[in-house]
């Protein structure tokens, strides 16, 4: 599996941790960023990664903002991205078992460090069903494709 990550100004801290987390399990990633403490915009750093995620250069992606509501609302005008916002760690493995989430979206100032990993580890972790929910999933792959 290969991930890439990013976040804004308001996420570097857990972005950190998620990449420590993803150096324990031995996962490949690939950090697009920020670099920065003072404000930027979070499609500037959303947008391309749903980009190479949904053109196939990675498997998964995850962003973090403040919210993490831009982050998955821009990733989510991506075709083919399917973009979970998630501060729980039931629907982490909802999102990856019903509906084939190929991108996380976090918030730094909805939940801890700990919870964040958490949530990532279960949703790195955790395959797609298929089954019943193939259709639902089908239905939206063929929206985008009209």
């Amino acid at each position: 599996m290969k991930v890439a990550i990013a976040s804004d100004h308001g996420g570097v801290n857990i972005r950190e941790e998620i990449k420590n987390l993803m150096n324990e399990m031995g996962i490949e990633f690939e950090d697009f960023g920020c670099e920065c403490g003072t404000s930027v915009d979070y499609p500037d750093y959303a947008l391309p990664v749903a980009q190479k995620v949904a053109n196939g250069e990675f498997d998964k992606g995850i962003l973090i903002c403040g919210t993490g509501i831009g982050m998955s609302i821009a990733a989510n005008k991506v075709k083919g991205i399917r973009c979970a916002l998630v501060h729980d760690v039931f629907s982490a493995k909802a999102t990856r078992e019903h509906n084939d989430s190929n991108m996380l979206a976090m918030g730094e100032r909805v939940i801890g460090p700990g919870l964040a990993r958490e949530i990532a580890k279960v949703w790195l972790t955790t395959d797609y069903e298929g089954g019943r929910h193939e259709n639902r999933v089908g239905k939206i792959k063929a929206y985008e494709n009209q």
